[in-house]
Formats: structure tokens, C-alpha cells, sequence
């Protein structure tokens, strides 16, 4: 059994702004802090802290903008992601678990919990140099999310978030 957290791996989720004000907000890079992966003979297994956030930037076409957050912008940005969007006091993990893939494949099916909802979701992998990428789009409607809004709807967070999970290939 091989397992892997924060330490010796990285799990990152990027958002987009949509709408009338889009221009008045950010795109984001964020970190999951606190996450597990365990490949076993029998398949993965990977749980997610929600409350485990952290902002590491604002992005512009996929370049980082460090200084264009404050410390009490990146705050309340998770306070939005724990309050608003995935209500961390009552859902108080992620989960996703799968049949173990082989080494070469490209994607694996498997099962997400959520927000409370499990839903199958297929993760794409691919080898980037000393590591195995996996990524997923997330529609966040599909497990009962609700996207961000701010400004009475005219600043809002597109209904997809990517997840890319970095792990050292063994």
C-alpha cells in the first residue's frame, strides 16, 4: 500500500469568474492542505478536508498574480468557500474512491462524494515528468452546489472547477 498527503503530494483547484462584473473578480488558484491517497491492491481511496482550503493566487490567463489578493482577501475567500459554497460544518468531507487503474491508463472511473452527493466521475491521468497528474471537472450543480455570486449575481464563479492531484510516481 502506497499512501500520499500533503507532505509528498499536491492537490490544487482552480476557479473561474463569470459574469456582467467578471472583470471586478479573480480567477483561483487554491490548495487542499489536508488529504490522503491511498492505493491499495484492490483500488484508490482519497479523502479531501473541506475546511482545508487555502488561496495561493489570483490567476490571469493562467499565470499567477500573487500580489493581486490581500491577506483578508484571500480570508474571505475561504470563508466564502466554507460557509457559502460547500457548508463545511455539516459536510465535513470529500471522498473518491476507484478500482485500482493500471500504470499506463489514461483515465479512471470511480465515485465522488461531495457536498453530501456521490456522483461517478471519470479523472484523467497523464505523466508530467517525475509525477502522475490527475485531473477532474467538477460541475458543481451536480452534487447540489450552488456557485458563488457576489454584486446580486453580476460577479459569479463558473459552475465547473478543475482539480488537478499531483503524485510522485513510484
Amino acid at each position: 500500500m502506497r499512501t500520499y498527503d500533503a507532505s509528498s503530494a499536491e492537490c490544487l483547484v482552480f476557479t473561474y469568474r463569470e459574469g456582467l462584473l467578471s472583470r471586478a473578480g479573480h480567477d483561483l488558484k487554491l490548495r487542499v492542505r489536508d488529504f490522503t491517497v491511498r492505493f491499495t491492491d484492490e483500488g484508490v481511496e482519497a479523502t479531501f478536508d473541506p475546511r482545508s482550503f487555502e488561496v495561493v493566487s489570483a490567476m490571469e490567463g493562467g499565470r499567477e498574480k500573487p500580489s493581486a489578493l490581500s491577506e483578508r482577501d484571500k480570508r474571505q475567500v475561504v470563508d466564502n468557500i466554507e460557509r457559502q459554497v460547500l457548508h463545511v460544518a455539516r459536510f465535513r468531507e470529500i471522498r473518491f474512491a476507484a478500482e485500482r487503474p493500471d500504470d499506463d491508463a489514461t483515465e479512471l472511473r470511480g465515485r465522488l462524494t461531495l457536498h453530501g452527493i456521490e456522483r461517478p466521475v471519470t479523472v484523467t491521468l497523464s505523466d508530467d515528468g517525475d509525477h502522475r497528474e490527475a485531473r477532474l471537472r467538477i460541475h458543481q450543480p451536480d452534487f447540489r452546489i450552488e456557485p458563488f455570486r457576489a454584486m446580486l449575481g453580476a460577479l459569479r464563479i463558473r459552475p465547473e472547477v478543475d482539480v488537478v492531484l499531483r503524485i510522485p510516481r513510484a
